[in-house]
Formats: C-alpha cells, structure tokens, sequence
C-alpha cells in the first residue's frame, strides 16, 4: 500500500475542497514528509493520478485578480471515499505494513467507529501473534540471538519489535475503549487540517512548480 494515497485521500477529504498546495501544507503540517514519501511532485502526481482514477474530482476555478494560472481544487467522490476508508482499515490490520502506512492509518482512524477501530486493532495482535508464532518456529529468543550468529540479531530485532507494538497496541485499545478521542458519529471532529491564509510553522518552505496551479 502506498502512504501517499493514502495521506492524500485523507486530507482532500478532511477539507471537502481543496487545491493541491493546501493538500501539500497539511501534509507538511503533520510532519508526513518527514516520516514518508509526502513530498510535492508525489503529492501533486497523485492528486492527478487519483482524479483519473474516479477518486477525486477536479474543479478548475478562476485564477486570482494577481492573475496566474487557474487553480485546481480536488473533491473526494464516493468511490474515494469508499477507497480511503478501505486502506485505513486494511492499514490497521496489517503487520506487515510500513511505518509511514501505520502512522497514517493512525492519523484517520477517527473516520471509522469507536467500536471498529477497536475490533480492527484487535485483528492487528492477532496478526502480530500469529507472525510472531511462524517465526519462533525457527528462532528461540529465549536463547539469545547468538544461537544463529550476527544474523540472529535480525531475527532479534523483528521480534522485539513485534512484542512492542503489540504492547502499544494494546494501549490505545484500552485508550479508546476508555473513551478518547472523538470517532464518526460521535461529535464534532479532531479539526488537523489548517485555513488557507493560517500559517503553518512545519512548512518547508520549498517551492515547487506545482504550487500555484
């Protein structure tokens, strides 16, 4: 799974309208190009990408009085939404997924129910418990990872890793079956996107030629 189609789909949809440098300020705004491929020429090409595909419909609008090439501005349609909806839930169900895909999915999971995401995560553990299972059928970490030279170290590594994110997925499942954060239905929403003319103070500041259309 991509994390930018991800990202993308997620802020285009969070504004309800949007033209390409917003996508790309937000996107800067919640770090993502640090964590991920959110960089602008990606950012741009999927946004085009997308609305060829029927996720999101482009809307030219007037250029400003500064003149200036007409602005695109996107709209998720309903197969977008039904796209985005589907790579969250697939996003917080598979381990084997990325960094930048699990932290996205991290990032949206409010658009789904309270009861889904937990019902998601929950099928996440299992997933960890299962690969953690296939692979301590080759591999003891209880007797160190000498037992298969340096290379043991990997195996080390996955499964530590593997132990800790099911022990912080269990965490925000108890978080949420407590009561935090505010999912579908339930209120207004978590507002992570920012206005047009609000500054943002993660921007890059680089420009790129996709900027203003």
């Amino acid at each position: 799974m991509s994390a930018i189609r991800l990202l993308v789909l997620g802020a285009v949809r969070q504004h309800g309208r949007a033209h390409g440098y917003q996508v790309r300020n937000d996107l800067e705004y919640w770090g993502a190009h640090e964590w991920s491929n959110a960089k602008p020429g990606s950012i741009y090409h999927a946004l085009k990408q997308m609305a060829k595909q029927g996720l999101l419909h482009a809307h030219e609008i007037a250029p400003s009085t500064a003149g200036g090439p007409p602005r695109t501005e996107y709209e998720i349609t309903e197969k977008g939404v039904e796209e985005y909806l589907g790579l969250v839930r697939e996003a917080l169900t598979s381990y084997d997924q990325k960094m930048d895909v699990k932290s996205a999915a991290i990032g949206f999971m409010v658009d789904l129910s309270r009861g889904e995401t937990v019902a998601l995560l929950k099928e996440r553990i299992r997933r960890i418990e299962e690969w953690r299972s296939a692979v301590t059928e080759h591999y003891v970490p209880e007797a160190g990872p000498e037992q298969l030279g340096h290379i043991g170290e990997i195996m080390n590594l996955w499964v530590h890793t593997a132990d800790a994110e099911a022990e912080w997925t269990q965490g925000l499942i108890a978080r949420i079956e407590g009561g935090a954060y505010t999912f579908a239905g339930e209120g207004d929403p978590f507002v992570g996107v920012l206005a047009e003319d609000q500054e943002n103070p993660y921007a890059t500041g680089e420009r790129h030629p996709e900027d203003d259309r």
